[in-house]
């Protein structure tokens, strides 16, 4: 069913409301988080996410994994997400992945599109969380060690 057929506005906003309960419980304090947050586990890729900014009603959160590559550190996925707290909604704002050719730099994103987008969001969300990823304020990179830690 979630790939099948054409994707309607009800399960796209389903979709972002997926991924908003997913990100609030990798991020269950999000509204009062400030800068960039590292959730390492054992067996696992480090998780980064940076809170790029905060409104009364939105967040807006820098998601990604850096893999090693010759020519420094690459972000993959790297999802920038704003985050709607009244209306419990996350709308991906950019994805860039090299896996799966979602977006192709299209500005102007279509329904399937966003639908894709999303849907990609909602189950590496899932796979982080299942993993047990979390970012709490203890898991907040300061200072110098922020920037040997997580790469620019």
């Amino acid at each position: 069913m979630l790939l099948s057929g054409k994707p309607t506005v009800g399960w796209l906003m389903d979709l972002c409301e997926e991924n908003y309960h997913y990100l609030t419980r990798l991020a269950p304090d999000m509204r009062h988080m400030q800068g960039r947050y590292l959730s390492r586990l054992d067996g696992a890729t480090d998780l980064y996410l940076e809170v790029l900014e905060q409104t009364p009603y939105t967040s807006l959160l820098h998601l990604t994994y850096y893999f090693a590559h010759e020519t420094g550190q690459l972000p993959d996925p790297d999802a920038t997400i704003r985050i709607y707290h009244d209306s419990r909604q996350a709308e991906v704002l950019s994805l860039k992945q090299h896996i799966l050719p979602l977006n192709r730099g299209v500005i102007h994103p279509t329904l399937e599109q966003k639908w894709r987008i999303s849907l990609f969001l909602s189950k590496w969300l899932a796979y982080s969380a299942r993993q047990g990823h979390c970012f709490l304020p203890r898991h907040a990179i300061a200072g110098l060690e922020q920037e040997s830690l997580l790469p620019v």
